[in-house]
């Protein structure tokens, strides 16, 4: 006698086996979201080539769509501006004397609407803020993809759009780097004049403190640009960064030097790494952050070679790096990039790394789940 095709479940029974295979296929196809927060001429384009380059593929903008869109799109991340999300034009924040850093001039709750819509593997058309002319462009439709990335001013500041991130980051410039950067983008790329960009910086100060600086203190993960501590330097050559790391994550586990939770200064200058004037210091060890436990990696000076950060890299642990050297690897692959040669190029590595790590955990949670 022939068996039987038909599911022994009693048709209550089978009808929920059904609704909780469709819950785990929608689980397992929900789309892992990130913030970065940053203000305008920060590097977050620099950190976002470092991000979607540990998942594969050029970043690309959508295919056969407005050559002046802000979307990059790889193998399986895909990078949103928030900009995009401008109420108002150039000419209407000027009209109403506002800033792009005011919050009456972003529209949250399409933001809210679209993030979440993504985040739930839905498709969107989301509108394109055009840099060149100041208008608002007619949109584009994006995918949701494996890992959406959304970046610009405001990531944490809407509450509702902030619950919806696995994992935020913050690029912390200080005033004197950030002034140097902006003048070197602004003035090389944009073909802006140094009255210019002062006037811009001075304008937009204000509203930068109240608005897009507290957004730190919700960040998972803060990288903090400073002058260098180990020579007097009034042009920013050399720079001190620090990586700010919130304790007691879920979603990750804090990178360390030698010991964790120790305090550590180490000079790795000598046989094993090169070091020119004026040389290296890295420390570690917990501080609080905002009344928030948090652990602290930093690094002061530039490395001279880049093969020679892997000695660095052999004393770092829980740095999410999927075998030894991977690091060097990565900063080697990416040496052409900006901040390659100090501890903005080295953190964010290790930050994309982590990103990573974040995927992976989500994912896994999904598996073990279904």
């Amino acid at each position: 006698m022939r068996a039987s095709t038909k599911s022994s479940l009693p048709r209550p029974a089978m009808a929920k086996a059904v609704a909780r295979r469709a819950l785990v296929v929608k689980a397992q196809e929900r789309t892992v979201v990130i913030g970065l927060a940053a203000d305008s001429g920060c590097g977050k384009s620099t950190f976002m080539r470092r991000v979607t380059g540990i998942f594969g593929g050029t970043p690309k903008p959508p295919a056969g769509g407005n050559p002046d869109s802000n979307t990059l799109i790889s193998d399986m991340t895909t990078v949103i501006c928030l900009d995009d999300y401008h109420s108002l034009d150039r000419n209407g924040r000027k009209v109403k004397n506002v800033t792009a850093l005011a919050p009456e001039a972003q529209n949250f709750e399409l933001m809210y609407e679209q993030v979440k819509a993504l985040r739930e593997g839905k498709s969107v058309d989301k509108p394109i803020y055009n840099h060149v002319t100041g208008l608002l462009d007619p949109p584009e439709t994006i995918q949701a993809p494996k890992i959406l990335v959304i970046e610009g001013l405001h990531p944490f500041y809407d509450q509702r759009v902030r619950e919806l991130l696995d994992f935020k980051v913050y690029l912390d410039i200080s005033d004197e780097i950030k002034f140097a950067w902006k003048i070197q983008r602004d003035m090389a790329e944009r073909g802006h004049s140094l009255d210019s960009i002062k006037k811009s910086i001075e304008a937009r100060k204000p509203d930068f403190d109240a608005y897009i600086d507290p957004q730190k203190k919700d960040a998972d993960m803060v990288i903090q640009v400073l002058p260098t501590q180990l020579v007097p330097d009034t042009e920013g050559k050399y720079l001190r960064v620090r990586l700010i790391q919130k304790e007691g994550s879920k979603a990750f586990d804090p990178v360390y030097l030698f010991d964790e939770g120790s305090t550590i200064s180490w000079i790795p200058c000598g046989r094993k790494l090169t070091c020119s004037f004026p040389g290296i210091k890295l420390s570690y060890g917990p501080d609080t952050y905002f009344g928030q436990e948090v652990s602290v990696l930093e690094m002061d000076g530039q490395f001279d070679k880049l093969e020679e950060l892997i000695y660095v890299e052999s004393h770092l642990s829980n740095t999410s790096a999927k075998f030894y050297g991977e690091i060097t690897q990565q900063m080697l692959k990416n040496s052409s990039f900006p901040g390659s040669t100090n501890g903005t190029g080295l953190f964010q590595t290790i930050v994309g790394l982590k990103v990573r790590e974040v995927f992976e955990r989500i994912t896994q949670k999904q598996t073990v789940a279904a």
